[in-house]
C-alpha cells in the first residue's frame, strides 16, 4: 500500500471486533481523529466523496463499537458516506484503489465484504431493506440488530415514508439513525428539511425528552406495565407542551434525539441504551458535512461532497488547466441553454430532484428562481409535477440522471406518456459514467424510453446538436420528448450556435463511404469519426451516419443504408438489448433486407467502476474497438471471395 497517515490505534482495527476488543471507550475520540486524518490522507490524493464520510466518522465508530456486525447488520443509505466503514472492515490496506479500475467500489456492496449487507448507490433504500432484514430474522427466530443509517435528503423520498409506515407496525429491532446536516450534495429543500430544524431547536421538546428517557429508564425495572404508563405520560406531556405530534411516533417509532453525533462517548451510551428497547426507533443525530476539516467545514458544502484532489494542508482544490481552451461539459450546456430557450419563452419550466448543481439547473435557478424547482431527492415525485404543469399549459424541462430516471418510469409512463404530454426529459449521464459504477451508470434509458408509446427519444452527438434538440423540444408539442447525454465534457469550442429547429426522426449522413457503413447515436459518435480518419489514412474509406433518434427512427436514411450496404456496425453508449441496434435489427427484418450487422455496446452484464476510457474499452465499443470491427469485416468478406 502507498504511505497513507496510520495512527497508532487505526492501523490495530483490521476488523470491528479488533475495535471492540482492543480499543478503550476512552481511546474512541482519538481513533475518530486517525479515522478521519486517514480519509483526508487518501482522498486528497485519489479523489472520491469527501464531506459526508468525515460527517459520520464518530457515528460509524460508534456503530461498530456497540453492534456486533456483521452478526447485526448495518445499511447504509446511498453510501456516499461509509469510506469509514469501509476502513473498519478490512480494506484499509485497499482504500487507496477506492473508485479505480478494478479497485474496491466507491459504495457498500456485499460481494466485496460480508461487513456491507445491501448494495446500495441509490438513496432512500435502507429502511426497506433493514426492516426486511429484521423480518427475516424475526421470521428465522435469530436475535439480531438491524440498523439502517440515512440521511435528511435521503428522508425526503417516497421510498423511506413507505418503510416507515411499514415499519412501524413489525415489532422488529430496527433502528433507524437519521443522520441529520441538512445537506444532500446540494442543501436539502422541502417541509420535512423545515420539521426537523424546529426539532433540533425546540428546546422545550428537547428537554421532555431527556428527562422522560431517564424517567422510563428508572421505572422500567418496575416491569412493563409501569414503562406503558411512562410511554403514555411521555406522550401526553409532549401533545400539551408541543402542541404538535412527532411525526415518526406517528408512524409507531419511539424517536429519541437530538443529539450530537459527533460525541462519540455518548452516542455509544445512547446506542447501548438502545439496543435494549425492543421494537421499531428511530435516533436523531446532528452532524456536520466535512466535520474536522477546517476548509470543508466553512467552505461550500456541495463542492466539498465530492472535491477530486486537493492539497489537504491548505485545502486549496487542485484543478488541472490548459493554455487552450476547452469544450464545455454537456451539464453547462444544459444550464445556459434552458435559461436562453426560457428568455424567449415564459411557458419552459425547470424541474431536477435534488441536483441542481450535477445538472447545472442553479444557473436558472438564480437567473429565474420562480421558474425552476428543486423537488428533493424525488424522482417519481419529479415526473408527475412536470406532468401536472404540463397539463396547464407550461413546458417543463424535468432534468434526471439517467441511472435515477429508473425510479420513476411507472411515471413517465402512466403519467406523462399515456396523456401524451410535453415534457422534456433531459437525461444527464447517460451511458457509463466512470468512477460511481454500477449503480450510477446510465445503460438503460434508449431501451426503456424506446418502448413506450408517443415518447421521441433522441440522443445528440456534440453540443450544437444538444441545444438544437432542447430547441425543438419546445417549439411544437410533439408529447413527451427524451434528450439523453453523457457525463463529461463535449468536442465543440464554439458551441454557442444559433438555434436551428431539427426534423423529428432524421439522422444525419456524416460520412460517405463504401463497404461498410457505421451508424452511432449520441456523443460516442466523436469514436466513429476517430476511426474513419484513421480508415481514411489506411485508404479503407466507410461511411459513418449519426442516428441522433432512436424513435421515431429514420426510416429514409436506413433505407438508403440498407439499400447500398451489405455490411453495419452499430454503436452505441447503452444496453445493448433493446438499443439503438436493436431497432435497426428490427427495422432490417421487417423490411426483408439482409445484411451483416455487428452491434457494439454495453453488453449483457453489471459494469464496474473506472476511468470512461478504461470502461469504453472493457465494453468495445471505443475507436479501438470500431476499427477492429470493421478489419475483421474486411477480413471476413475477402475469405469469403477466396473462397
Amino acid at each position: 500500500m502507498a504511505d497513507y497517515k496510520t495512527g497508532k490505534l487505526l492501523e490495530q482495527i483490521n476488523i470491528p471486533k479488533d475495535l471492540r476488543e482492543k480499543i478503550s471507550e476512552d481511546d474512541l475520540p482519538q481513533l475518530c481523529e486517525e479515522l478521519r486524518d486517514f480519509i483526508v490522507d487518501v482522498v486528497s490524493q485519489k479523489g472520491g466523496h469527501f464531506g459526508a464520510s468525515l460527517g459520520v466518522v464518530e457515528l460509524t465508530v460508534a456503530l461498530h463499537y456497540v453492534f456486533n456486525t456483521p452478526d447485526d447488520k448495518l445499511i447504509w443509505d446511498v453510501g456516499h458516506q461509509a469510506y469509514g466503514h469501509k476502513i473498519l472492515t478490512g480494506r484499509r490496506e485497499q482504500f487507496h484503489t477506492n473508485r479505480t479500475y478494478k479497485g474496491i467500489s466507491g459504495f457498500p456492496k456485499p460481494s466485496e465484504s460480508e461487513y456491507d449487507a445491501f448494495a446500495v448507490g441509490h438513496s432512500s433504500t435502507s429502511i426497506s431493506a433493514a426492516l426486511g432484514m429484521a423480518v427475516a430474522s424475526q421470521y428465522k427466530k435469530e436475535d439480531r440488530q438491524h440498523v439502517a443509517i440515512i440521511g435528511d435528503g435521503s428522508m425526503t423520498a417516497g421510498l423511506a415514508f413507505e418503510g416507515m409506515n411499514h415499519g412501524g407496525v413489525e415489532n422488529t429491532n430496527l433502528l433507524i439513525v437519521l443522520n441529520d446536516n441538512c445537506m444532500a450534495i446540494d442543501p436539502n429543500v422541502g417541509a420535512l428539511k423545515d420539521y426537523l430544524t424546529d426539532i433540533t431547536t425546540s428546546h422545550t421538546y428537547n428537554k421532555v425528552k431527556d428527562e422522560v428517557w431517564n424517567l422510563l429508564g428508572k421505572i422500567s425495572k418496575f416491569g412493563p406495565n409501569a414503562q406503558a404508563l411512562v410511554q403514555k405520560i411521555e406522550n401526553g406531556i409532549k401533545s400539551t407542551l408541543l402542541k404538535q405530534s412527532n411525526l415518526f411516533e406517528s408512524l409507531n417509532f419511539r424517536y429519541f434525539g437530538p443529539v450530537d453525533g459527533h460525541d462519540v462517548n455518548y452516542l455509544t451510551k445512547v446506542l447501548n441504551d438502545l439496543k435494549d428497547i425492543p421494537g421499531p426507533k428511530i435516533l436523531h443525530c446532528i452532524t456536520e458535512k466535512g466535520k474536522g476539516y477546517q476548509p470543508a467545514e466553512v467552505g461550500d458544502s456541495t463542492q466539498w461532497h465530492a472535491p477530486g484532489l486537493f492539497n489537504k494542508d491548505t485545502g486549496e482544490i487542485i484543478k488541472i488547466t490548459t493554455k487552450n481552451p476547452e469544450p464545455p461539459k454537456y451539464q453547462d450546456v444544459f444550464g445556459h441553454t434552458i435559461v436562453e430557450l426560457a428568455e424567449k419563452n415564459d411557458k419552459i419550466v425547470g424541474v431536477t430532484p435534488a441536483m441542481p448543481s450535477g445538472c447545472s439547473l442553479n444557473i436558472m435557478m438564480k437567473a429565474m428562481p420562480d421558474r425552476a424547482f428543486d423537488v428533493g431527492i424525488a424522482e417519481q415525485h419529479a415526473v408527475t409535477f412536470s406532468a401536472g404543469m404540463a397539463t396547464q399549459g407550461l413546458i417543463p424541462f424535468c432534468n434526471i440522471y439517467s441511472s435515477f430516471m429508473q425510479r420513476a418510469y411507472d411515471q413517465v409512463i402512466h403519467d406523462v406518456a399515456l396523456q401524451n404530454l410535453q415534457v422534456v426529459f433531459c437525461l444527464d449521464r447517460g451511458g457509463l459514467v466512470g468512477a460511481d459504477g454500477a449503480t450510477h451508470h446510465g445503460a438503460y434509458d434508449l431501451a426503456f424510453f424506446r418502448c413506450i408509446p408517443n415518447m421521441i427519444v433522441s440522443a445528440p452527438m456534440n453540443e450544437e446538436e444538444l441545444r438544437n434538440l432542447m430547441y425543438t423540444a419546445q417549439a411544437d408539442n410533439n408529447g413527451p420528448f427524451s434528450i439523453r447525454y453523457p457525463r463529461g465534457t463535449g468536442t465543440m469550442i464554439d458551441w454557442k450556435t444559433p438555434f436551428k429547429k431539427i426534423k423529428i426522426g432524421t439522422g444525419r449522413r456524416i460520412k460517405n463511404g463504401d463497404n461498410i457503413a457505421i451508424l452511432t447515436i449520441g456523443d460516442i459518435g466523436k469514436y466513429a469519426v476517430i476511426a474513419t480518419k484513421e480508415l481514411d489514412k489506411q485508404s479503407i474509406n466507410i461511411a459513418h451516419y449519426d442516428m441522433r433518434f432512436v424513435k421515431p427512427i429514420d426510416e429514409i436514411l436506413l433505407h438508403e443504408v440498407f439499400g447500398k450496404f451489405d455490411k453495419v456496425i452499430t454503436v452505441e453508449n447503452g444496453s445493448i438489448i433493446g438499443g439503438m441496434g436493436s431497432a435497426i435489427l428490427e427495422f432490417m427484418a421487417d423490411n426483408n433486407y439482409k445484411a451483416e450487422v455487428k452491434r457494439l455496446g454495453i453488453p449483457d452484464k453489471f459494469i464496474e467502476h473506472g476511468t470512461q476510457s478504461e470502461l469504453y474499452d472493457e465494453c468495445f465499443f471505443d475507436d479501438k474497438a470500431i476499427l477492429a470491427t470493421v478489419k475483421s469485416l474486411l477480413e471476413s468478406q475477402e475469405n469469403k471471395a477466396l473462397a
